[in-house]
């Protein structure tokens, strides 16, 4: 029922992987795990997010429905594996963790290996200094970053913007386990998912179309009077390790398994949680949730400013990735977009069915 929503996740899955793997080879570089060192490998890891998928949809529900009575335990996982681990949950499941995870794999060795492909050193090739120029004809001369800091403070706001920013990594997984799992209909698991790999993928595109580093990285002394947060630190250890990627490292230690994360356009922050309010506003009810993502969304795009990660027209294609990839995400799973409601279209499965008013979706 699902098929094309799976062949649209398993070939952007693909055609991220194999291009990672021909510029590895093409420039003679590793092609790397860049988690390698949480969980192990991935074949050990993927595994053992998969089983974390299981775990923490039936554990909870098994303690709180029994009441900690150990005959009643057993039923109470019996009963949700027959209702929502159908043979379509599990292949959304397998299919979203793994088309994810090596789009996500595909993605960070891209942008690893992007000085190789782009030369940095030759300022033909750079477009930090047109976006510059652009932020600064829209802020009268100056720099955006800098007008925050003068608008909201160096120091309580750096450190809220600052946690608000670092939560992105963690989230990035969570979220895509929690729709695969707990998404009331099995083609909002597909829609988040081949969402997110067009998102990861196109952004991924964007780093080689118009190569920049990022006022924080090109245009620094406008960034030296914030107070030290996660995020400064994270600049600066982005910035070493940037420079030992290209340059090899300065004390002879070893630079295996050491990658480049530093590309400004276009802002895949912005982009990805846009992505996350989006799904939420047509596939959750919860007001407080929508709003709470809506939120963190806004207060991203001011943490990107605030801390120099990105011109102003790198948020701009960031959303504007994020609006591209719902929309295709939505095509690939079926869902109907009118000015009332986005809804699949026939779905006969039992994981996917539901009554008339949930078929209803808020529209943005």
């Amino acid at each position: 029922m699902h098929r094309r929503a799976m062949l649209v996740a398993i070939g952007v899955a693909a055609t991220t992987g194999l291009l990672a793997f021909v510029i590895a080879r093409r420039y003679d570089q590793p092609l790397l795990d860049p988690e390698g060192s949480f969980l192990g490998p991935s074949w050990i890891r993927l595994p053992l997010l998969l089983l974390l998928c299981v775990a923490l949809d039936l554990v909870p529900r098994m303690l709180y429905h029994s009441r900690l009575r150990r005959s009643a335990m057993l039923p109470v996982v019996k009963e949700r594996l027959r209702t929502h681990w159908t043979r379509e949950r599990v292949v959304l499941v397998v299919t979203g963790v793994t088309c994810f995870y090596v789009t996500y794999v595909g993605y960070r060795n891209l942008k690893s290996a992007l000085p190789f492909v782009r030369d940095f050193s030759d300022p033909s090739q750079m477009f930090d200094r047109e976006l510059n120029g652009l932020d600064r004809l829209l802020f009268f001369g100056r720099h955006p970053g800098p007008v925050l800091h003068d608008v909201l403070g160096t120091t309580v706001a750096a450190h809220v913007l600052s946690t608000i920013y670092l939560l992105f990594v963690p989230m990035v997984p969570l979220l895509v386990m929690a729709w695969i799992v707990w998404s009331r209909r099995i083609s909002f698991g597909y829609w988040f998912v081949v969402s997110q790999c067009f998102a990861w993928a196109i952004g991924t595109a964007s780093y080689y179309a118009l190569p920049t580093l990022g006022p924080a990285f090109h245009y620094a002394s406008g960034y030296t009077d914030l107070t030290r947060t996660g995020t400064t630190t994270l600049i600066a250890s982005l910035r070493k390790s940037r420079d030992t990627v290209i340059n090899g490292s300065y004390d002879g230690s070893s630079v295996e398994g050491i990658v480049n994360s530093v590309a400004g356009f276009a802002s895949l922050h912005c982009g990805i949680t846009l992505l996350w309010a989006l799904m939420v506003q047509f596939t959750v009810r919860s007001l407080w949730v929508k709003r709470v993502f809506w939120t963190n969304f806004g207060l991203t795009v001011i943490a990107t400013i605030y801390f120099g990660w990105h011109y102003l027209a790198d948020d701009v294609a960031g959303i504007t990735i994020a609006l591209v990839s719902f929309y295709l995400g939505g095509l690939a799973t079926g869902q109907r977009f009118d000015r009332h409601r986005a809804r699949a279209r026939g779905d006969a499965s039992a994981a996917d069915a539901v009554t008339p008013r949930e078929e209803r979706i808020t529209r943005v």
